[in-house]
């Protein structure tokens, strides 16, 4: 097969393209913390965040949230195939906004919280856990 210069311009071109093209799973992560926010911006502060460094496996990873006075709190793993993993909801009554689970990491990502607060702000923290056997198809 002999490609002429145009061709090689073309495909060449259409591969940088490619490369500047976001990537689906940091867009979807996005887009599922838009819908939580309903596009407000997120401080910081006033939530944390409790994950592991290193996940021996990616099946269980331990997290932990806690943001006191928080109406609700959402995790995020941004490089999760379906990024939204956990939304808690507080009632009134709750006697403490804190919420602990185990989740499943695909591979090496951050893992985002973020909690709306009474006043209708936003804050968020993150972590990055490094997870050396893959739980979600790898």
């Amino acid at each position: 097969m002999r490609l002429s210069r145009r061709d090689t311009l073309v495909l060449g071109m259409g591969g940088l393209a490619a490369l500047t093209l976001p990537m689906p799973a940091l867009a979807a992560a996005d887009e599922a913390i838009a819908a939580f926010t309903g596009g407000a911006a997120t401080g910081s502060g006033g939530i944390t965040l409790t994950a592991p460094e290193i996940a021996e496996n990616g099946n269980t990873v331990p997290v932990t949230v806690d943001a006191p006075g928080a109406a609700a709190i959402m995790l995020v793993a941004t490089g999760n195939p379906e990024p939204a993993v956990a939304t808690f909801t507080f009632g009134p009554a709750a006697g403490s906004q804190m919420a602990a689970t185990r989740i499943r990491l695909a591979k090496t990502q951050d893992v985002v919280a973020i909690a709306r607060m009474p006043d209708g702000s936003f804050v968020q923290a993150s972590a990055t856990v490094k997870v050396t056997i893959g739980g979600c198809g790898g």
